[in-house]
């Protein structure tokens, strides 16, 4: 029986044999090609003996720039031709020749277009249409010398220009001429003249010009959104917001400078009108094209800041200066209203919404100074501690500084806008943000109401120390921590430099500060927690100043906050506040020994109950290395003591001390011989050196300047000898500031003597010196590279 392959088998079979025919055709055909190629003659190809052919030059102008450039000047150049006929001839013919002359000449010139087109002569038809509409302008000026005489410019240019426009419209919608795309744009130039010149005719004043420009904006913006040619659109565009922007800044100016209410009202009614184009304009244009919904956007946002200042400025006529700025801000408020009309496109609510910001980013921007009084004039008490209290809260943040003219109404824009963040703003990646903003404004209204109330010295503290609290608990409370933290340290900040002018105001803010932020450290401890340690060392001061104690025994009584500062950092362990905690301590130490630097037995107290504080802290495991900052502060205590004790050898102190530490370093050395010569024999080592160094700079004879340099030569030796890096550079430190001394005289003498050039000259000699011994260095580094490059 025959065996019969399934289909999609033998269809694969079919295929693969077809394969290799086509490699087996490629290969045969390669082979033809190459064979061919091997049986033709090798005959050189001819050269051509003559000189070459120059290159045809590239042309540095394409055919139809040259057409479009012969035209244009043509079009000119017969143009000017007219003007000088008109100027110059005209008086030579009588008025049948002037009409046949102009006629004839106008009506060939806008006749001769629709033949050229018909032949494809655009370009022609184009500039001869351009004379055209230009004899159209010449034969209007030359009737109005001619004919009327008598017309006075302005009435006539409003009806000559309003009857070429109507002409050149009629001229281009011709059914011969509906290619011509000059007429069209040309006649909407010429519509941008009656209206306004019909104003100044009918001497309308500055509102009436005004209206004209506006009511010629409005026709412009229609004329944009519905005209269909390119080139009307944008002719209609550009005069829509040249004319637009000239007639809303004249609005906005007479608004500025009505004299009244009528006058103002009328201002408004013409920004009103202004606001009503630019609205229908980003209506129907974000309706009519979606690329144009960002030309929408603005629009919608100048229209209602047109409003705002509208009504803003009608209310400015009528109330006070003062309610100027609320009453922009409750009309740009009400902007926020279109919101919530769903027939309104998104782009004109998103418009309208961006509007209302910028007011109200505005009037912000206008009370922001009465915020930077309040919070930053109570710096200057700094200089004028408890001088006396002030009078009020005003007097108090102006001490000097001047207060803001018409602030009186800075808090109720700051609520007002507080209130819109919180409650208008809903959408969820900018709702955190409005929180945070609304939280701000809400802390900046209650900062200013004392001083703008002028309320007692008393309640402007108390108002501070309330928000200071309320701005900690917001912070532990809310999700805005970090903005609320932030306020409340600050606001902390400037009361405490309220509270300078009365020390009774001081002692008791300090204090009710750092209650309140030792209170708020249990969740917020890497901010309060320092804080507090902060205001404790300024109760420290303040307290001591109150009871008329020296600075160097006020330091003493500083040395609390670094003290509670160490114990509060071993509780912490390995708190993120740690660290915040031992710097605030740190920094209070540093003012308690700067304090005490004019007593030197008081100094040399705090330098030991520093070194005591640093010794606790260095029992931590984490902190060992501060045992090494310990040991300086006890050194230093004791060379500080030394010198408060007026002893002239100090030697007779610090050998005691010396000769044991060496001793314990040495056994501490051979039982580890991984121990640092810092650690075994620094401390020793300096303790008399270093002592005996500043007594020999200041001992006039030559014994101790002597045996002090034995002493560190020996030192150095040892060093040297058993390779040990603390005595090696520790006596020879001492052994080279030694020389220095016994040399000094002599070397201030050789200065003295020396020409003034020869210090620059050693200067240059030493540099040269320096550059030859590093470019010598160099070729040696060269010759080893090149060396091991060599080796194998």
């Amino acid at each position: 029986m025959t065996h019969t392959l399934p289909p999609a088998e033998e269809l694969r079979l079919l295929d693969a044999e077809l394969w290799q025919l086509d490699a087996r055709r490629a290969q045969l055909l390669a082979r033809r090609a190459w064979l061919v190629a091997a049986l033709q003659p090798k005959w050189p190809a001819p050269q051509p003996t003559g000189p070459r052919p120059a290159a045809s030059p590239r042309p540095e102008a394409s055919a139809p720039s040259v057409q479009n450039v012969l035209l244009v000047l043509g079009g000119v150049l017969l143009t000017i031709a007219a003007m000088v006929f008109t100027l110059v001839s005209w008086g030579h013919l009588g008025i049948a020749g002037r009409t046949l002359v102009l006629g004839a000449v106008t009506v060939a010139a806008l006749a001769a277009p629709l033949p050229l087109l018909k032949r494809g002569l655009r370009s022609t038809a184009e500039s001869v249409a351009g004379l055209g509409l230009a004899l159209t302008v010449l034969d209007a000026v030359a009737l109005h010398g001619a004919v009327f005489p008598q017309t006075l410019g302005a009435p006539y240019t409003a009806v000559a220009s309003a009857l070429l426009a109507a002409l050149w419209t009629a001229y281009g919608l011709l059914p011969g001429a509906t290619g011509l795309r000059l007429p069209r744009p040309a006649a909407l130039v010429a519509a941008q003249l009656p209206l306004f010149f019909w104003a100044i005719a009918a001497d309308a004043g500055s509102y009436g010009l005004t209206a004209a420009l506006l009511v010629t904006a409005g026709f412009d913006s229609l004329v944009a959104l519905r005209a269909m040619p390119g080139s009307v659109r944008v002719v209609a565009a550009i005069g829509a917001y040249g004319v637009g922007a000239w007639g809303a800044l004249a609005a906005g100016l007479l608004t500025w400078t009505a004299s009244g209410p009528s006058a103002a009202a009328r201002a408004a009614a013409l920004l009103l009108l202004a606001s009503a184009i630019a609205l229908t304009a980003a209506w129907l244009g974000g309706r009519t094209a979606a690329r144009a919904n960002g030309q929408a956007l603005g629009l919608a946002g100048a229209s209602g800041l047109l409003a705002v200042a509208a009504f803003g400025g009608t209310a400015r006529s009528l109330l006070p200066e003062l309610w100027t700025v609320p009453a922009h801000l409750a009309f740009g408020i009400a902007l926020l209203a279109a919101l919530r009309l769903d027939r309104l496109p998104d782009t004109v609510r998103r418009g309208l919404a961006w509007a209302s910001g910028a007011v109200q980013a505005l009037s912000l921007l206008w009370a922001l100074p009465v915020v930077g009084v309040v919070v930053l004039g109570p710096l200057a008490w700094a200089s004028r501690a408890w001088t006396g209290a002030p009078s009020d809260a005003r007097t108090a943040v102006t001490a000097d500084v001047t207060w803001p003219p018409h602030a009186e109404a800075a808090p109720l824009a700051l609520a007002a806008v507080a209130a819109v963040l919180a409650l208008a703003v809903r959408d969820t990646a900018w709702r955190p943000r409005a929180l945070a903003g609304a939280l701000g404004l809400a802390w900046a209204t209650v900062l200013t109401l004392p001083a703008v109330l002028e309320l007692p010295y008393a309640a402007g503290l108390l108002v501070q120390g309330a928000a200071t609290a309320a701005a900690l608990a917001s912070a532990i409370l809310l999700r805005q921590h970090l903005t609320a933290l932030l306020l409340a340290l600050v606001t902390s900040a400037s009361l405490a430099f309220l509270a300078l002018a009365s020390q009774t105001a001081t002692l008791v803010v300090l204090s009710g500060l750092i209650a309140l932020f030792t209170a708020a450290s249990w969740r917020l401890a890497p901010f309060t927690a320092p804080t507090a340690l902060a205001y404790g060392a300024a109760l420290a001061v303040a307290i001591g100043s109150a009871a008329d104690w020296s600075p160097a025994h006020t330091a003493l009584l500083v040395l609390v906050v670094p003290a509670a500062a160490a114990l509060l950092a071993g509780r912490l362990g390995d708190s993120k506040a740690t660290v915040p905690v031992e710097a605030v301590g740190a920094a209070a130490g540093v003012l308690a020994i700067a304090s005490a630097a004019t007593d030197l037995p008081l100094l040399a107290t705090v330098l030991a109950l520093c070194g005591v504080i640093t010794a606790g802290t260095a029992i931590r495991t984490d902190r060992r290395p501060v045992g090494y900052a310990a040991a300086a502060l006890f050194l230093a205590a004791t060379w500080v003591r030394l010198a408060g004790w007026d002893v002239d050898t100090p030697e007779a102190y610090t050998l005691p001390v010396t000769i044991p530490a060496l001793l314990v370093g040495a056994l501490r050395h051979r039982r580890d011989p991984q121990t640092s010569s810092w650690t075994a024999y620094a401390p020793g080592l300096a303790a008399t050196l270093v002592p005996s160094l500043f007594a020999a700079w200041g001992d006039p004879h030559w014994t101790r300047p002597l045996l002090l340099g034995v002493a560190a030569l020996l030192v150095t030796l040892a060093g040297a000898r058993h390779h040990l890096q603390a005595p090696l550079l520790l006596g020879g430190s001492v052994l080279l500031l030694d020389a220095l001394h016994e040399l000094a005289p002599y070397l201030v003498q050789v200065t003295d003597a020396l020409p003034r050039w020869v210090p620059p000259a050693l200067a240059g000699l030493l540099l040269l010196a320096l550059g030859a011994t590093y470019e010598h260095r160099l070729r040696d580094a060269k010759r080893m590279r090149h060396f091991l490059t060599n080796m194998h």
